[in-house]
């Protein structure tokens, strides 16, 4: 068995990488991550150094997967700073830590790439042991699928986490009306009262795919996500180059809502759709109109999955305003490991701790469904 560690997606053939790959997944694409890193986004000067893992046996690559040294915990949405002060307090050194994930995207998606069980263990199992080899005080991968969540938790040492979002999985409805019929009767009139007042507020609504983009629009995306990130006093991860991308290398995976009025942009919402499944990631205005957030990030996204045949729709992180408009709330998954076993030993009992907890909020959250029925 070989493990070989590039410094660059670009050191990976494309069609290596993308063969293990989900065909419902765009963020784990050899198109988005190359976007990520030639973009600026993803580099040294921003934490982010990449040292991806290549698996090979008998001089065939067997699995792959996204691999970064992490100087911090920015970016990531499964937050480990409390573990990072404990590890000060005790006089332990927790940058750096080794980090299986996509930058910046809170969307689960596949993490082990590989197409055989024990591929994808081999790979959780290689993270750990090049922690010594690149001083990393951890190694963490985080929203991966469910199935290699079981996988990585057959290796010895593995702590699991739990955490939850808000998703739409089709109950196999063929029109939004169909798909608000399944709702009760008093949150389907809210839905419907708010779309009305939304569409009400702009004089147009509509999507457009990546290579129908104009500069404008990407202009307009770029404002939009500078703007949002000022409103929450935040530092922006991307780079204006990686907008510019949405054209070309990301164009087939790109799909903006967007709302207009007096001619005038005043909304986008910028989402990645691959296969059978769409993922909301950036929402921005240049000026408020009522509604207009939940209908661009949820109920425009959600009609077309309908009309498309498309099996689920992710929002991205946190929002249990989500689970009025129909999204329910599903496990995120992710699993570590601490070198120092003391520090190792104390993330594991709070763990065991954190995870009855989500698991009780879970099912909290879902007794609130805004369905008659939970579907999908």
């Amino acid at each position: 068995m070989e493990i070989r560690i590039v410094d660059g997606i670009d050191k990976i053939d494309a069609k290596i990488w993308d063969s293990f790959v989900s065909p419902n997944d765009p963020f784990g694409s050899h198109a988005f991550l190359y976007a990520l890193e030639s973009s600026k986004s993803v580099s040294e000067s921003t934490g982010w150094i990449p040292c991806h893992i290549e698996l090979s046996e008998n001089k065939e690559v067997i699995g792959v997967a996204p691999v970064y040294l992490k100087m911090h915990s920015y970016g990531e949405y499964i937050f480990d700073w409390g573990w990072a002060q404990g590890a000060e307090k005790a006089g332990l050194q927790y940058y750096p830590k080794l980090l299986n994930a996509i930058p910046f995207t809170p969307a689960t998606g596949g993490r082990l790439f590989s197409h055989t069980r024990e591929g994808k263990k081999m790979l959780w199992q290689a993270m750990n042991q090049l922690c010594g080899q690149f001083g990393a005080s951890s190694a963490h991968v985080l929203f991966l699928p469910e199935d290699e969540y079981h996988i990585a938790k057959e290796s010895p040492r593995t702590i699991p986490r739990l955490t939850y979002q808000f998703h739409w999985n089709n109950p196999g409805v063929d029109s939004f009306e169909k798909w608000l019929s399944l709702f009760r009767a008093k949150s389907r009139k809210k839905v419907l009262v708010e779309r009305k007042k939304a569409q009400e507020g702009v004089d147009r609504l509509y999507h457009v795919r990546g290579d129908a983009l104009t500069q404008n629009h990407i202009e307009k995306i770029w404002s939009f996500y500078c703007s949002t990130i000022d409103k929450k006093w935040a530092t922006p991860y991307l780079t204006r180059d990686f907008f510019h991308q949405l054209t070309t290398t990301l164009a087939s995976q790109t799909l903006v809502f967007l709302a207009e009025k007096n001619e005038e942009i005043i909304a986008a919402s910028l989402c990645f759709q691959k296969g059978e499944h769409l993922y909301g990631r950036y929402w921005g205005c240049s000026e408020f109109a009522k509604f207009l957030h939940f209908e661009l990030c949820y109920h425009q996204p959600i009609e077309l999955c309908i009309q498309n045949g498309w099996k689920r729709f992710e929002a991205g992180a946190q929002g249990q305003h989500k689970l009025k408009r129909g999204l329910l709330p599903a496990f995120t998954y992710s699993v570590h490991q601490l070198v120092h076993p003391g520090l190792h030993h104390a993330v594991e009992q709070a763990m065991i701790q954190e995870n009855r907890m989500v698991e009780r909020e879970v099912q909290i959250q879902s007794q609130h469904s805004p369905l008659k029925k939970i579907t999908g």
